[in-house]
């Protein structure tokens, strides 16, 4: 059986995926196998394996980190939220339906046969598995049927390492406070403490660090610094959806994309290969006037199109974007290929029980129509024949994966990609993600407007490796390895 050790934190987004993405990394650099695993993830950024199965993004960057391809295995569970108080409940990869909060609350111990045996398949090859958490493990409205944190250490007597960020602020606070509320024996599975995301002088943790580990009863096992990693984030928490100029190295980018933020916004990571791109501007909008100045708008994924279309309508960015496609560039992925279409139908109301259709973009000659099976396949393939900015594509091999319901008709077929000028559309996932895709598509919008973007070679998939050893340098040279090594049982 696999040694494991598990990552619980303070709360939601205190770094807990990238910290098991560098455990991950560092084991695997030191020559054991290793495998990430997170029972229940909540997150609308989701990834479809070879089998054509559906599970977290953040277990994929994990599995990446550790050097293995990714398994649905990694994450038996993930729930994507429809509304604010329900979710598509997907099991080992499969869609099993939707739930209120409460519904599923009632429901999930009896997931608990499909969490062990998703882990029992990992313990199996695999020398170490790194679990993550989820939220905190001071949710005692939550603790009674807890299946993720201390639920989850339980099932596979595994230590714990507790994360705090002390960017938020009140970072002892949180440690001691998440340690007081939980049960004896819980506490005893907290084997140490880590600080995340401290910037400056660390010697003036000093007298707080001693205070912490006396009254909490564990150690701190270490400091971690901020880091800003170009790295897949975990979910809608991203700091990248509220930054409002994410990638470009200097004040002035030479190519500034406006990425619509949807409500119901998902697989926004399709978009982080232009933010590795130096002089080049990633920005999320939510208003008509945040168009101006853009070069490229991309309308990314949604969990509900047409609820999402409504949005575009209601909030005028409908308007602004059709305006926009006059002489500007505009891309749509999956959902956002959806949308530029002239009609989206739902008759089996798939996504709405109230609107049976509603208008597009009216920017593709296509119409859509959701249907109840869900599509869920790897892709690849070649840009063929593209004009306009596009053409510096034709040729290129591009692989990536789906995940849509509903099927798109032009001229009487399925379509899963078109491109009608500089207008371009797609149903597939990670498409800019392949080798220099993103890179050529940006030289040529700086060429459109008689600019050049001087800017070295890149292959994305090269620079996340990179991105990835970074993130373990930095861990390992601030966290106790030789502490956490004597942990693994």
């Amino acid at each position: 059986m696999s040694k494991v050790i598990m990552i619980q934190g303070t709360m939601s987004n205190v770094g807990k995926s990238l910290l098991v993405g560098a455990l991950c990394r560092i084991f695997k650099q030191d020559g054991l196998k290793v495998a990430p695993f997170k029972s229940q993830n909540m997150a609308l950024n989701s990834f479809v394996t070879k089998d054509g199965l559906e599970m977290g993004r953040a277990q994929v960057m994990q599995a990446e980190c550790a050097g293995v391809t990714p398994s649905v295995y990694m994450n038996p569970i993930l729930l994507k939220p429809t509304n604010d108080i329900g979710s598509q409940v997907i099991v080992n990869g499969e869609v099993i339906g939707n739930m209120k909060a409460r519904e599923y609350f009632a429901y999930k111990k009896k997931l608990i046969p499909d969490i062990l045996a998703a882990y029992d398949k990992l313990s199996r090859w695999a020398d170490v598995i790194v679990i993550e958490g989820a939220g905190s493990p001071a949710e005692i409205n939550l603790k009674a049927d807890d299946i993720v944190n201390m639920g989850m250490a339980k099932l596979v007597d595994a230590p714990v390492l507790l994360v705090g960020d002390i960017d938020r602020g009140g970072v002892f606070a949180q440690l001691l406070g998440t340690i007081e509320l939980l049960e004896h024996d819980e506490k005893d599975r907290i084997k140490g403490l880590i600080i995340n995301k401290f910037r400056g002088d660390k010697s003036l943790l000093d007298s707080g660090i001693e205070m912490l580990e006396a009254r909490g009863g564990v150690p701190v096992v270490g400091t971690v610094p901020y880091a800003r990693l170009m790295i897949d984030d975990e979910d809608s928490l991203s700091e990248r959806l509220d930054n409002k100029c994410f990638g470009a190295k200097d004040k002035k980018a030479v190519v500034e994309i406006a990425v619509v933020r949807l409500p119901k916004i998902s697989n926004f990571t399709d978009v982080a290969p232009f933010e590795n791109i130096a002089n080049v501007a990633v920005r999320f909008v939510t208003k008509p006037a945040e168009l101006n100045g853009a070069d490229i708008v991309i309308v990314p994924g949604s969990k509900n199109t047409i609820s999402d279309m409504k949005w575009l309508i209601e909030s005028g960015m409908a308007t602004a974007i059709q305006r926009f496609a006059v002489d500007g560039v505009v891309v749509g992925i999956c959902g956002g290929f959806q949308m530029l279409g002239d009609i989206i139908s739902d008759p089996n109301e798939v996504e709405s029980d109230s609107i049976k259709s509603i208008n597009g973009l009216g920017l593709l000659e296509m119409e859509t129509i959701m249907e109840r099976a869900k599509q869920r396949n790897q892709s690849e393939g070649f840009f063929d024949n593209m004009s306009g900015v596009f053409e510096t594509l034709s040729g290129q091999k591009y692989f990536g994966y789906e995940i849509h319901n509903g099927r798109s008709m032009m001229a009487g077929r399925a379509v899963t990609s078109v491109q009608r000028g500089n207008i371009f559309g797609t149903y597939v996932h990670g498409i800019f993600d392949n080798g220099d895709i993103a890179l050529k598509l940006a030289k040529a919008l700086a060429s459109k407007k008689g600019m050049t973007l001087d800017t070295e070679d890149m292959d994305y998939q090269s620079m996340k490796e990179n991105e990835y050893d970074k993130l373990a340098n930095i861990v390992r040279s601030n966290l106790d390895m030789e502490y956490i090594y004597s942990l693994l049982t």
